[in-house]
């Protein structure tokens, strides 16, 4: 039940931590929103680690933990991008899905396959994902889509690999801390030159300090409640559970800010019950 239970925290602090990303995002434009989040993430778990010191890993998993945040910044950014050319909404379920196909396939290989009705439960989870992630849209999918979709499943695979190389990281010293300060470093350094290309002004607006703070809060939740689910179950349970975050934001949304939710995102609320539950059998 661990997995699951810390898998469930991190798509609930992730999915706030895009809600607040998106208010964020609205002040300061979807870059420096996410690279103030990933800055200030940073100075957080700085100072709890001046509080609560953790013995450093050794080199590999240090290494694991750089390469896999450079990664799931890389893949944010070419989620980022390919929204702003003006790609389908398609895109995002297209990345959310790769982010959690991965794990499930590097999950199958090196840890053996899963029980028969977590099999199932992965396939109502993914299906989920693609549920709530479509939002309003009503433009069907077709194959003329297909030579659109090389960024999103970049940017996908990028998360999944994220989740992977987190997983290794902290799988080999049991580590969190360390891990988790040596990726955001790697992502924050990354997405500081992206802003930088685009030549966006790097101070803070004294109006989004609160919401960028919350946002940066909620994101590094989501990041220690994803490695607690890796170091307590399988890789795959935690990665597709943590990707179920777009449920949480939707309903904030719809909860704060009086959006409405079509039907299907509804059915994708209600498929990631159920996939959970299945989780636990």
């Amino acid at each position: 039940m661990l997995p699951i239970f810390f898998g469930f925290l991190s798509a609930l602090s992730w999915g706030a931590g895009d809600f607040a990303g998106g208010l964020a995002s609205r002040k300061l434009g979807a870059y420096r929103a996410v690279l103030y989040a990933d800055f200030f993430g940073l100075i957080l778990i700085a100072i709890v680690m001046s509080v609560y010191r953790e013995s450093i890993p050794s080199a590999s998993a240090l290494i694991n933990s750089i390469v896999g945040g450079a990664l799931g910044s890389m893949g944010l950014l070419l989620l980022y991008y390919s929204l702003t050319k003006g790609q389908m909404s398609i895109a995002a379920p297209i990345s959310a899905l790769f982010a959690a196909v991965l794990p499930v396939v590097v999950g199958a290989i090196t840890e053996g396959l899963p029980s028969l009705l977590q099999v199932v439960g992965f396939v109502i989870a993914l299906g989920a994902v693609w549920l709530i992630s479509r939002g309003n849209e009503t433009e069907p999918f077709r194959l003329s889509h297909l030579a659109d979709l090389r960024l999103p499943i970049l940017s996908g695979v990028g998360f999944g690999c994220y989740f992977i190389f987190l997983h290794y990281a902290t799988q080999e010293t049991h580590a969190i801390l360390w891990p988790m300060l040596s990726s955001r470093l790697a992502g924050t350094l990354l997405l500081f030159l992206a802003v930088l290309a685009r030549r966006e002004p790097v101070p803070v607006p004294r109006t989004a300090w609160t919401v960028v703070l919350f946002n940066a809060t909620l994101d590094l939740g989501g990041n220690f409640f994803f490695i607690l689910a890796s170091q307590a179950g399988r890789l795959d349970i935690a990665a597709v559970l943590s990707s179920l975050y777009p449920g949480a934001t939707v309903l904030l949304a719809w909860f704060f800010l009086k959006e409405r939710l079509a039907f299907k995102q509804w059915l994708g609320i209600a498929a990631a019950l159920i996939a959970i539950v299945l989780f636990t059998l």
